[in-house]
């Protein structure tokens, strides 16, 4: 019965709201799907990142995403110094109801980044996404009203799909990323991304339902305690079509090693999404290879259903670092 509910409300939600984005509640993990501008934006030559989720697990497999990227800096020889010219490639694959419904996504981006001072702590840059999408739904895994008599779903579907069941679109996204310090050791950063400019198609029954704009505006920062500590904030505003959320926190990084260049950290915080839930947040850093953890707790009347379990997310970021880092304070969190 709940799979059938979730079926339905998420049918529901797709054809109301022109179909939302899936989301991270660890999006400081996911640069890549946060903001394009965040494309070779490290200190570093190369950056992979992965997130894992696996949204209300009291209700087997209702939304399970995953997403990896890498990306780096190129024509670093050729472009002033404190520049950062990046290219970035991702995907990410997303299944709901019980993978009912199939979203994969493949993309590339290109960034840069102006230096606004010659030590290239301020930097201001903009960042442009290509994205080739599928989108595949299984009708064997549906139903429908007039399917349901007194024995049961048996009856034949009316319900007919005149774009198939399987759709292609191509995406563009766009943001824009100021990052800075004022002693060379913390860092703060705001941005704002613009994804699906060209609100692509994507229905299975009619010419009507579209992918709307998801805006997004996001900022946080690091900032040294003492010698060992640190706090780490960030927070974002998402808007798509009817839909929005709120999400706000920080944690508290120990340096456990004493080395800067090559830390060994582990993390302690917590995220609230208003009105929705608490995130719990762990995590280990080791030589620039960062995982985090993070539960969802729901706080909202969706917790009867759910019993309070929003979800677990898993995220892995590893930096390499030359020899020589040059120690450039960079957005985190």
């Amino acid at each position: 019965m709940r799979k059938f509910i979730l079926i339905a409300v998420s049918l529901a939600c797709f054809a109301d709201l022109q179909a939302q984005d899936p989301h991270f509640s660890q999006f400081f993990s996911s640069p890549l799907t946060l903001n394009p501008a965040f494309t070779g934006k490290f200190d570093g030559t190369w950056r992979l990142a992965a997130n894992h989720r696996d949204q209300w697990p009291s209700i087997p497999k209702a939304y399970v995403t995953t997403s990896g990227s890498v990306d780096f800096g190129i024509l670093k020889g050729k472009i002033p110094k404190g520049d950062v010219f990046g290219i970035g490639f991702s995907g990410l694959s997303d299944q709901s109801a019980d993978a009912a419904l199939k979203l994969n996504y493949g993309s590339v981006s290109l960034s840069y980044h102006k230096a606004l001072d010659e030590e290239g702590y301020n930097t201001i840059g903009a960042g442009f996404q290509a994205t080739f999408s599928s989108a595949i739904l299984d009708r064997n895994k549906l139903t429908f009203e007039d399917q349901l008599t007194q024995n049961g779903f048996t009856n034949p579907t009316a319900e007919t799909f005149s774009n198939g069941t399987g759709q292609n679109y191509t995406d563009l996204n766009a943001g824009i990323l100021y990052s800075g310090s004022s002693n060379g050791v913390n860092n703060y950063y705001m941005g704002v991304s613009v994804y699906h400019i060209n609100k692509p198609n994507l229905s299975f029954i009619d010419k009507t339902w579209n992918l709307a704009s998801r805006i997004t505006i996001h900022g946080g920062g690091a900032f040294p305690i003492n010698d060992m500590l640190s706090f780490n904030a960030s927070a974002i505003y998402q808007m798509q079509n009817k839909a929005s959320e709120i999400v706000v926190g920080g944690a508290l990084s120990a340096l456990l090693n004493g080395d800067e260049t090559n830390p060994t950290s582990v993390y302690f915080g917590s995220w609230l999404r208003v009105s929705d839930a608490i995130i719990p947040y762990v995590g280990i850093e080791i030589n620039g290879l960062r995982i985090g953890a993070s539960y969802d707790i729901n706080t909202s009347a969706l917790k009867a259903a759910t019993a309070s379990r929003g979800g677990s997310e898993f995220s892995v970021i590893y930096i390499k670092r030359p020899a020589e880092v040059r120690g450039i304070p960079c957005p985190r969190f």
